[in-house]
């Protein structure tokens, strides 16, 4: 065993220390009355949840930053990124993005737009949610941020518009003017840089706007992967799979990524799902390029046109038991 490895059961029982301090704190203060003043515009009598359902994840509204004038430069000038360095890749009316996860497991949430197309490409990193949505509400775009909060230790976004909360797994606003509406999911897919920059050679990838702003590609929740339970949740586990596995969540179905991973290709109806190895995980060590490997997803629908691209995620199994509870399992 290396010197790095005896070390991270420490880290990990020292993270679930601190944030167990913070769940006690966030669930003490599930109390609009203690939110208004940071809240001002948000209608907290408009609500689709029990307010103690909510907890305080540690930084205060806009405490983790989003980034809102995204910067990028051509695939061929970004020589900073390992091969197997984990990006969220985007291609919109032939607009190609890279989003690396380096940088976003710092700051959430990007506002951006994309081939005409307004969107937020958000970043859950207690749940490993990686989903990109189109950002206009009634045909205005808005932009997004961090409340600070959490739910099923899934972000909780905010629309700077109305100030109204959103989940981010669901891309439903949960509280507010406007609880109930849904945001638009854009097919994107997580990937290895590698990959991404071998589809679209005239992409471009994002970069900081500071470079010294955070340390862009480590990683703040070192030692994760390994934990058995995750953070700052407080609901039930699924049967039959532990809930720190990773998962691939479409829609109202989840299939395990161990699954897909022996089998590589799963047919499910006129779903496609295939599985290549060369991606790090974002969760696993202390530098993100240094990662476990957890492979790369696809996952497709046969249609008129051939295979095409459809929105999913690759996240764990207790995130989609918490928002999706009568889900259906593809286990095996």
């Amino acid at each position: 065993m290396t010197a790095s490895a005896t070390k991270l059961p420490c880290r990990v029982a020292a993270i679930c220390a601190l944030l167990a301090l913070f769940l006690a704190l966030g669930t003490a203060q599930a109390n609009p009355d203690r939110w208004r003043h940071a809240w001002p515009k948000t209608d907290f009598s408009k609500t689709s949840i029990d307010f103690d359902e909510i907890m305080s994840g540690g930084p205060p509204k806009d405490g983790i930053p989003s980034i809102d004038a995204p910067q990028f430069v051509p695939v061929a000038e970004a020589d900073h990124l390992k091969p197997t360095e984990p990006v969220i890749g985007l291609a919109v009316n032939g607009d190609a993005r890279a989003y690396p996860l380096g940088i976003l497991i710092w700051h959430e949430i990007v506002n951006d737009t994309v081939g005409g197309v307004p969107v937020t490409v958000t970043y859950c990193p207690l749940c490993n949610s990686a989903v990109v949505y189109d950002r206009r509400v009634a045909g205005e775009a808005t932009e997004f941020g961090t409340t600070g909060k959490l739910r099923n230790s899934d972000l909780v976004m905010y629309d700077r518009a109305t100030e109204s909360w959103w989940q981010q797994f669901l891309g439903e606003a949960i509280v507010g003017t406007r609880t109930g509406t849904r945001l638009k999911v854009l097919p994107a897919r997580l990937e290895s840089w590698e990959r991404f920059a071998k589809r679209h050679p005239d992409g471009r990838v994002l970069v900081p706007n500071n470079p010294r702003m955070r340390a862009y590609g480590a990683n703040p929740y070192a030692g994760y992967d390994s934990a058995r339970l995750p953070f700052l949740y407080t609901g039930d586990y699924p049967d039959d799979i532990e809930p720190m596995a990773r998962v691939v969540a479409i829609g109202n179905q989840a299939w395990a990524l161990d699954l897909l991973r022996e089998q590589g290709r799963i047919e499910s109806g006129d779903l496609v799902l295939t599985w290549e190895a060369g991606q790090n995980s974002a969760l696993d060590s202390r530098n993100i390029s240094e990662g476990r490997d957890v492979g790369n997803v696809v996952a497709q629908r046969r249609g008129a046109e051939g295979l095409v691209d459809v929105p999913y995620d690759v996240t764990f199994a207790f995130v989609f038991h918490a928002f999706q509870p009568d889900g259906i399992w593809h286990l095996e």
